[in-house]
């Protein structure tokens, strides 16, 4: 009997700790491995090449991009789409170092590409309004001058366009670039590299391809995307009032004008990896603030939606990335608490230990997802399926994440929006500055006191 009533607790007790991520998390990952794997099967059969390729604008929008912009215009030059029918435009936004050199010699170096030098102010979003209003393609194609293209990036990506009409927005694949990976010097930086290529993996090829499946992408990648030139033109264009100008064109292009937004999985972008955690803590904060920035500018019309449905995916992600972040929060630390209130050892670590498993199981059925549609190119493939270690590392690096990207919201509740966001060194400053500051008077009085006893017994 005692047996039964120590299962019975222990049963309860678990499920009551690992409803909410099982919910939120693991099992929305079962369905996504299912919907995946059924569309890599009906890509396959569908198949098809295109004979016409039509007319393409590429903007590139420079600021101090002298180390990487030759590798980037080169790896256009390089790709398997004809050069003639590429119009590159640089967008300089008030570069300080030698990029407009480096565009000199690319147009000695790479003849048979058009390119243009244009000069815009006033930050990145107007930037790119400028050379939209300079472009003349059928397709307008983004990407950054920090990384460079996958040879087979651009004819697959106007490919999708091509094949399906009711496509008007689409996002490429974003990877760190492995050769940059295996280069870095170090252990412990060359392991958290790795762990970032494994994460923009998962993001890309199962979360985003997920949603694609359903119309559900959050946000186009401002690093690689691409529009039909008729369609982005009906928009307000990029907005110059948030810190994610990628986000806030993905919802007028699904939200307001109700178009289709797509991921083309085997568009490959490469960008550089991460430097180190300080720049990891503040690139997260800042995609964190610029959620938030959008949906507050949307507030009104997806209040509207969400009297009428919760399966709507701006919905979804408010709810999970905000609604359920602070229950989420006080979950972590009453597991810790539950430990002075008579509960068993073994019962919480045990349930924290399930919980694990379970991430570690979805990560695995995504990383067979990810394994299959990396089939066709098998210098990749080869590459992220011996990271196959990652998958029982990626749920902790998650967990990091999660207390970056809450920052980040508190730091957007509390302070305007810019650009420039504090490290997590700086923060470490600030929190033991404000500690001081708040224990100056217990310090002071302990002081006081010192000096009183050290009086009297003189």
């Amino acid at each position: 009997m005692n047996i039964v009533n120590y299962l019975l607790t222990s049963i309860v007790a678990w499920m009551a700790w690992i409803i909410i991520p099982f919910l939120m998390e693991i099992l929305p990952v079962c369905f996504g491995f299912i919907i995946l794997l059924k569309k890599k099967i009906r890509k396959s059969k569908l198949h098809q090449e295109i004979k016409y390729l039509p007319e393409i604008s590429l903007i590139i929008p420079v600021y101090n991009s002298e180390d990487s912009l030759k590798g980037c215009i080169q790896s256009v030059h390089d790709s398997n789409y004809p050069n003639e029918l590429i119009n590159v435009l640089l967008v300089n936004n008030e570069s300080k170092d030698g990029s407009f050199q480096i565009f000199t010699e690319c147009q000695k170096e790479y003849k048979e590409l058009n390119m243009v030098w244009l000069n815009a102010r006033q930050g990145k979003s107007k930037a790119l309004n400028y050379a939209l209003f300079n472009s003349n393609g059928k397709y307008i194609i983004h990407i950054d001058s920090d990384g460079q293209l996958h040879p087979d990036a651009l004819r697959n990506l106007v490919t999708e366009f091509e094949l399906d009409d009711t496509i008007d927005c689409t996002t490429g694949t974003i990877l760190t670039n492995p050769e940059l990976i295996e280069k870095t010097k170090g252990f412990a930086k060359r392991f958290f590299r790795k762990i970032e290529f494994f994460e923009y993996c998962q993001a890309f090829l199962a979360g985003r391809n997920f949603e694609s499946e359903f119309n559900s992408i959050y946000t186009v990648s401002g690093a690689f995307s691409a529009f039909r030139k008729s369609t982005i033109l009906k928009t307000n264009l990029y907005n110059t009032d948030t810190i994610c100008e990628d986000t806030h064109i993905t919802f007028q292009v699904r939200d307001v004008l109700k178009k289709k937004v797509n991921l083309c999985e085997t568009a490959f972008f490469y960008v550089d990896p991460i430097e180190d955690i300080n720049r990891l803590y503040t690139q997260r904060q800042r995609w964190q603030r610029g959620e938030i920035e959008v949906v507050h500018m949307f507030n009104k019309r997806k209040q509207e939606k969400a009297k009428k449905s919760l399966s709507n995916c701006v919905i979804q992600v408010i709810m999970f990335d905000h609604t359920f972040a602070f229950p989420r929060m006080i979950w972590y630390f009453a597991l810790i608490c539950l430990g002075f209130m008579n509960y068993s050892f073994k019962l919480i670590i045990g349930s924290v230990c399930l919980i694990y498993v379970l991430y570690v199981l979805s990560t695995f059925l995504y990383y067979i997802n990810i394994s299959l549609i990396l089939k066709p190119y098998k210098p990749i493939q080869k590459y992220y399926m011996r990271k196959w270690y990652m998958v029982f590392i990626l749920p902790l690096y998650n967990f990091v994440i999660f207390w970056f990207r809450f920052a980040g919201m508190i730091n957007a509740i509390k302070g305007a929006q810019t650009w420039q966001t504090r490290d997590l060194t700086a923060e470490k400053q600030e929190f033991l500055r404000i500690v001081s500051k708040d224990f100056l008077w217990f310090t002071t009085a302990i002081k006081k006191l010192g000096d009183l006893v050290n009086k009297d017994e003189e």
